[in-house]
């Protein structure tokens, strides 16, 4: 399993030099468009939703693959139909050479629509590694989740953790967005304080307009309250405008402290675009270098 490293303290730099990127199975032509600003060997989740079928979601982890980044598919456990279902999109995974990074959620739909209830049954199944998976992704929600308890969030996370180490796999965190790094540093401390050693990829948009950034705050939980959208750089008062995540980067680089929040990363939603998000990291990763 992956542990917690001794890290010298965390700059802007140190967070950004191995983000992730989050891509549908439509975005095949943005990431094209993106890969000048993305450095290759970067990670690239490709999300599972329902208005997406299996040859779209396998296209675009090939995709990603040819332009020199490493692929990691989702798996929504309740889209699943079947066991069959999961076998064959994890047999074609390992044809392509596209499915040894995986990231597994339970997904959106309130009623399953075959044997699997949620993420951990994925994993306990055994088919990840008996497909030659070794690195699994899992959901972290430092605000909450808007249809699940805080104490059912921590014995998931936990039970996770646990199956992982049992399959033998490899794992690592991603968050939900946010726009505030208070509760962002709080939950990752509480995440080691209960023996949780996993790496903790911070999701954060990438630049996108203030409408746009606020509406996906509101469909998933997220704070938006007056105070944590001045301290973000959004403006309640001008819609229109846009937004980057400048200042959340920096205050959550000041507020790291290596030996108690671990090895810590970036996950950027493109909501504003792939090329837009990857170019404000060049960007940023630039001006921070100088």
């Amino acid at each position: 399993m992956e542990s917690l490293p001794t890290v010298a303290a965390a700059g802007p730099l140190s967070l950004l030099a191995d983000f992730s990127l989050e891509m549908t199975g439509k975005d095949v032509a943005n990431l094209e468009a993106a890969q000048h600003a993305i450095p290759a060997g970067t990670r690239v989740n490709v999300t599972f939703l329902g208005n997406e079928d299996l040859e779209l979601r396998l296209a675009a982890a090939r995709a990603v693959k040819r332009l020199g980044l490493v692929p990691v598919p989702h798996i929504s456990a309740r889209r699943l139909p079947s066991r069959g279902a999961f076998v064959e999109f994890l047999d074609r995974l390992r044809e392509d050479g596209t499915g040894e990074h995986i990231f597994v959620v339970g997904g959106d739909p309130n009623t399953p629509a075959g044997p699997y209830q949620d993420s951990a049954a994925l994993i306990e199944s055994g088919l990840l590694e008996a497909h030659g998976v070794r690195h699994v992704g899992i959901s972290g929600y430092p605000e909450g989740h808007p249809a699940i308890s805080g104490p059912q969030l921590w014995s998931a996370l936990e039970a996770k953790h646990a199956l992982l180490a049992e399959h033998g796999l490899n794992g690592g965190i991603i968050t939900q967005f946010g726009f505030d790094t208070l509760p962002v540093l709080a939950w990752i401390e509480a995440v080691r304080e209960r023996g949780i050693d996993l790496p903790v990829r911070v999701g954060v948009p990438g630049p996108a307009g203030v409408r746009r950034l606020l509406s996906y705050a509101g469909r998933f939980g997220v704070g938006t309250s007056a105070g944590i959208a001045r301290k973000y750089g959004l403006s309640l008062t001008n819609l229109m405008g846009t937004a980057g995540p400048d200042r959340f980067v920096q205050a959550l680089a000041d507020g790291l402290v290596p030996h108690r929040h671990g090895r810590v990363e970036m996950h950027f939603y493109p909501f504003g675009g792939l090329k837009a998000t990857s170019e404000w990291v060049a960007a940023f990763t630039e001006e921070n270098r100088s």
